[in-house]
Order: structure tokens, then C-alpha cells, then sequence
């Protein structure tokens, strides 16, 4: 679908206009710096990278540190290949059959499956861990159940290459070690990972919808989709930062998913008998939007950057803009421009 006589230009944040919208304390030119913590609008909010993003109060105890891991294994698994998700207490038996097994493909099969269950006996552990602190037995980091717990992690990590995807392998790459980052560092530390991560996820939203805003504003046979693509933005950090058990989500996830609907139900609005060039035009300029909105939901979705996917998209931006925007800095494109 790329006009491939066409050489592309790399986009980057700074081609683009900055995040339309930002805490008082940047747009008066005062800076933060990582770590900063202030109440905006009556809510804490912790800086990183550029973004003020919301924050939870978490106790540091091993309890949630398996409630953490819990949610980040969940995760992982909503995004690879369907049955690796194996049981931690079947462990040995597949370990047997990936030992047993020479012909290449299934073997392969059979890693995946020992890393899920290599992830789950790990969770496993940590679970009697915590029952054991809940009756006030403390174990300490040095006891071999923790320890085995440790290498149960770096042994999911290590079969985990094994895995093929659901979407693609940048998410894999960033999921997949989620869980052994969690048990080894400090919770205070962890989460730091975690914000610095959001925050480019965020980043990339903000690119990737200002992209789009800035082609559709130009063309005529796309009205209000500007301001559909605006509050898919916005919806869709507030929704990456907001856990799912906070009461606002009520409100943030059906403004979000609903307008991720309406650009994908969207019809470019095009007179009857037009040239096939804006025919193409307005089918390709459709298409950009719906990938564009599926990008933005998955990194919202999944709170990390896909930068080899973005840069794809952008470079599919590009090609639309240098193949039917003749003049994209000073005028609208109407049908007149696009005559055959």
C-alpha cells in the first residue's frame, strides 16, 4: 500500500507538536525532575520523562510483590501463543517431554510451555511465601524456597525466547521479563522501571495521534475526526495510567473504547463522482486511521512503547503525506486539488 518511488522521512517527537496538554508547572517553563511528586488538581501525580502521571499508594511487602507478579504473569500471557500457560505443578512432566523430544518444532512448542510453567511454579512458591508471613513466619531472601523461586524466574526468562507472540515480539521482549524484575528488585525501584516505561508510552500515543490530526485536518473529506482523534489521545493515556480497580476507570475506559469505535465505523464523507485518486485518497487515509487508533489502544493496553511499530506506522504516514498532500503547509486539500 506504500507508494514505494517514494522515499520516506523518519519522524521524530521534535517534527511534531509537543503534548497538547501539560501541567501548569511546564507550560511557565519550570522543570521537574524524575521522581518529583505534587498534587495536581486535588491528586498526586509523579513526574517522569516529560509527563505527570498518576500514582498509587502500595505497601512494600512481599504480599504485593505476589499480587504484582500475579498481575504482570496474567498479562504475559494475554499476549503469546495459546497453550504455554501450563501448570507449575506439571512442571517436571514437561520438562521430561522437552528432554525427550528431538524433532524441532515441537520442541520448540515444548520450551514455551516450560517457561509458562517455570513462570507459574515460581507464583507457585511465592503464594506459600506469602501464607507463611500471613501466620507471621518470616522467610528470609537468603531461605532456599526463595532462592528456588528465583530460579524458577531466570529459567521462564531463559525458555521464554522460545515463545512466538500474539501481535509481535516487541511486546514479548518487554512482558516477558516483567515478572523475574518484579521478585529481584525493590518494590520503590520496580515501579520506577515501570513509570519510565509508561511515560514513553505515552510519548508515543501523543506522536502517533498528532500524526494523524495533522494529515486529516488538512483534507476536507475527513470532518471531525481531528476531534475524535484528540479524545482518543487523551483517553487513551489516562486510561494507560489508571489502574483498573480505580473508580474512574467507570468513566475512562468507555470514553476511551467508544471513541476507538466511532474511527473504526468512521466513513470519509466524498462526493459522488469523484476521481479514483481521491476514491484513494479517502480508502487510504481510512486505513491510517483505523491502524493508527489499533496502535494507540494496544500501547495503552499494554503500558509500553512499540517503537519498531510506531516508526512503521510513521513512515506509512509519511508515504500518504508526500502522495497526495502536495502543498500540506499552506492549504487545505479539497477535490479540486485531486482531479484526475
Amino acid at each position: 500500500m506504500h507508494d514505494t518511488a517514494t522515499t520516506a522521512t523518519i519522524l521524530t517527537p521534535a517534527d511534531l507538536t509537543t503534548p497538547s496538554i501539560q501541567p501548569d508547572s511546564l507550560r511557565h517553563g519550570e522543570t521537574a525532575r524524575n521522581g518529583t511528586r505534587r498534587l495536581i488538581d486535588g491528586k498526586e501525580r509523579v513526574f517522569y520523562d516529560g509527563y505527570w502521571m498518576k500514582t498509587y499508594d502500595v505497601p512494600h511487602t512481599i504480599a504485593y510483590k505476589k499480587w504484582l507478579i500475579d498481575q504482570l504473569t496474567r498479562r504475559v500471557f494475554r499476549n503469546t501463543e495459546p497453550g504455554i500457560n501450563a501448570p507449575g505443578k506439571r512442571l517436571e512432566e514437561v520438562k521430561a517431554a522437552y528432554n525427550s523430544t528431538s524433532e524441532p518444532s515441537r520442541k520448540r512448542v515444548l520450551a514455551a510451555m516450560l517457561a509458562g510453567a517455570y513462570l507459574n511454579r515460581g507464583s507457585d512458591i511465592l503464594t506459600k511465601v506469602v501464607e507463611l508471613e500471613e501466620i507471621g513466619i518470616t522467610v528470609e531472601s537468603s531461605n532456599e524456597l526463595l532462592r528456588e523461586c528465583g530460579r524458577c524466574f531466570m529459567n521462564a526468562l531463559e525458555f521464554g525466547k522460545n515463545i512466538h507472540p500474539l501481535h509481535g515480539t516487541e511486546e514479548l521482549d518487554e512482558l516477558w521479563g516483567e515478572p523475574f524484575k518484579a521478585f529481584t528488585m525493590p518494590i520503590p525501584q520496580f515501579l520506577e522501571t515501570r513509570y519510565i516505561k509508561l511515560a514513553k508510552a505515552l510519548s508515543d500515543i501523543d506522536l502517533i495521534a498528532n500524526t494523524m490530526i495533522d494529515l486529516v485536518q488538512r483534507i476536507e473529506y475527513f470532518p471531525g475526526v481531528a476531534e475524535q482523534l484528540k479524545e482518543l489521545r487523551e483517553s487513551a493515556k489516562e486510561a494507560a495510567q489508571t489502574q483498573r480497580s480505580d473508580i474512574e476507570i467507570i468513566e475512562i475506559w468507555p470514553r476511551f473504547v467508544g471513541v476507538a469505535d466511532r474511527l473504526h465505523d468512521y466513513r470519509p464523507v466524498v462526493p459522488p463522482r469523484t476521481s479514483r485518486r481521491v476514491q484513494s485518497m479517502a480508502w487510504r487515509g481510512k486505513q491510517i486511521i483505523k491502524i493508527g487508533a489499533d496502535l494507540i489502544g494496544d500501547i495503552s493496553s499494554l503500558r509500553i512503547s512499540k517503537p519498531k511499530t510506531t516508526q512503521s506506522f510513521l513512515q506509512r504516514c509519511e508515504h500518504y503525506r508526500q502522495r497526495y498532500l502536495t502543498n500540506p503547509q499552506s492549504r487545505t486539500i479539497s477535490a479540486d486539488d485531486l482531479r484526475a
